[in-house]
């Protein structure tokens, strides 16, 4: 799944000098310079909400862990509708900060495919009193790092800077959300990245156009998922600036933003900058998304042939169509990916890589998106392997755990495999921030995500058992066959659904 463009840069950039900004923020001039003059004082934290209450119960420790964290998380919500989420570890040397858009490739008109991702790149184009790159610059010479992404449901950009650094990291976040600097020029540099990103990650790359693919006749009848999140060359050569300022003003603004800090840090200095900062910001509500209700997917099987250039060996891939991350079932499917494909102990790894030698790699995994979910099982064969053959296997996996469910020692090692990926997740500050940050604005609370852990490891066998016949054992809504031929084209097997 594309997550969007990652960027990290190296400490070693020269600090840009900031102690020539000294006019008022709020009237719309220069800030005050985070390190020179104090912030003015403003209301503390006692505008936080209190954290909700949550009955104790008997639980598993690392439910219940993660439960006494996300009860103690502190929140707050600025006039403008920006929402604030603090998670806070006094000991920790580092802060991290992260503000998440409600808006991803979801909301993307059609004809403007990729313009969210788009957009993302846009934001490190510099803004009023942040020139070009600088943003990188004067987060690398405090030792921090700083990324953004993209997916179909959110956009989020973030730092991890030292402790002493967090007003800084306020103040380039809000700057950007308030002043970007939308410009002819900085939209014609940022197509050419993307495209030549496009051009590398997928028309270049093995089996990715095949994936492409696939997602298009998962969500067929379901437009806001049925393109990449990274969009196409021809919708890229239509974006137009007024699309970009548009988009900004739209989408870019405070009650449509989540703002989560995690680290070592004081909550109430935090919310005296944060009000300094983001207070003077007007907002105007965002366009409404909803994730309309589709008809389910036809029983009817689709298959495809993928002639793919770059790979080296045939794959196949599958697909369905399933309920949202958040509907009774979900958990199971997600289990269930973790049985299959989720190491070498997994039943697809055991029987396919292992013991017939017939694949390279196997994989399964759910997109976890808040409409419309997929799970999709890829298996890349080896020289030897021929199509019928795994594809049978697969099929014969699948009818048995949807007729006996998995076996206890198989149920285990996946709850335990899932388990430590889920909380080895939430280990650093910045992958919280992200997550809360995350929860929150495609689900509604941060809290949830506590929620989310706990359906995982209460999933049982008759549950695996029942989604498994529900959903994936009769026959696959897609399989694609991807071909390692010097071609570049996609043909539809004679009697298949267009």
């Amino acid at each position: 799944m594309h997550r969007g463009h990652l960027y990290s840069i190296p400490a070693t950039c020269a600090a840009l000098c900031l102690t020539c900004i000294t006019s008022s923020w709020a009237a719309g001039a220069a800030p005050v310079a985070p390190g020179t003059t104090p912030p003015k004082q403003v209301s503390p934290a006692s505008s936080r909400t209190n954290p909700s209450q949550i009955a104790e119960r008997s639980e598993q420790p690392a439910v219940a862990s993660l439960r006494q964290r996300v009860i103690g998380l502190q929140k707050a919500s600025l006039s403008n509708g920006l929402r604030v989420i603090m998670d806070i570890e006094h000991d920790s040397p580092t802060v991290a900060v992260c503000v998440t858009y409600n808006v991803g490739s979801r909301n993307e008109a059609t004809g403007q495919s990729g313009f969210a991702h788009l957009f993302e790149h846009m934001m490190f184009q510099g803004s009023r009193h942040v020139p070009k790159g600088k943003h990188f610059q004067l987060i690398a010479a405090r030792g921090g790092t700083l990324n953004g992404t993209t997916s179909a449901d959110r956009t989020n950009y973030f730092e991890t800077v030292p402790s002493n650094e967090l007003q800084l990291a306020l103040w380039l976040e809000a700057d950007r959300m308030r002043w970007l600097d939308v410009s002819a020029e900085n939209l014609d540099n940022q197509r050419a990245v993307v495209k030549e990103e496009y051009r590398m990650r997928y028309e270049n790359a093995p089996y990715r156009l095949a994936q492409i693919e696939l997602d298009k006749h998962i969500y067929g009848g379901y437009q806001p998922y049925a393109h990449p999140t990274i969009g196409n060359l021809e919708d890229l050569d239509r974006a137009r600036i007024d699309w970009v300022k548009d988009f900004h003003a739209q989408y870019y603004v405070p009650s449509n933003a989540v703002l989560t800090i995690a680290g070592g840090f004081d909550p109430d200095q935090a919310m005296r900058w944060i009000h300094e900062y983001f207070d003077p910001m007007a907002t105007n509500p965002p366009p409404e998304f909803s994730a309309a209700s589709t008809q389910p997917n036809s029983p009817q099987e689709m298959r495809l042939e993928v002639v793919d250039k770059n790979a080296k060996t045939s794959a196949l891939f599958f697909g369905w169509r399933i309920m949202p991350h958040k509907d009774d079932g979900h958990a199971a499917l997600e289990l269930l990916t973790r049985l299959l494909a989720d190491g070498e102990s997994s039943i697809l790894y055991e029987i396919l890589v292992r013991e017939k030698a017939w694949a390279r790699n196997v994989s399964a995994y759910t997109y976890d998106r808040s409409g419309p979910d997929a799970l999709v099982i890829n298996v890349e064969l080896t020289q030897k392997a021929k199509f019928e053959p795994v594809e049978a296997t697969v099929r014969d996996v699948l009818a048995s755990l949807s007729k006996g469910g998995p076996k206890p020692a198989q149920l285990n090692r996946a709850l335990q495999r899932a388990k430590s990926s889920f909380v080895f997740d939430l280990q650093s500050n910045q992958s919280r921030a992200n997550t809360f940050g995350e929860y929150e604005v495609v689900y509604g609370d941060a809290r949830l995500v506590v929620n989310d852990l706990e359906r995982l490891l209460a999933v049982t066998p008759d549950q695996i058992r029942r989604v498994t016949a529900d959903y994936l054992a009769a026959k696959a809504q897609t399989v694609i066959r991807v071909i390692p031929t010097e071609q570049s084209a996609t043909t539809t097997k004679p009697g298949a659904r267009q």
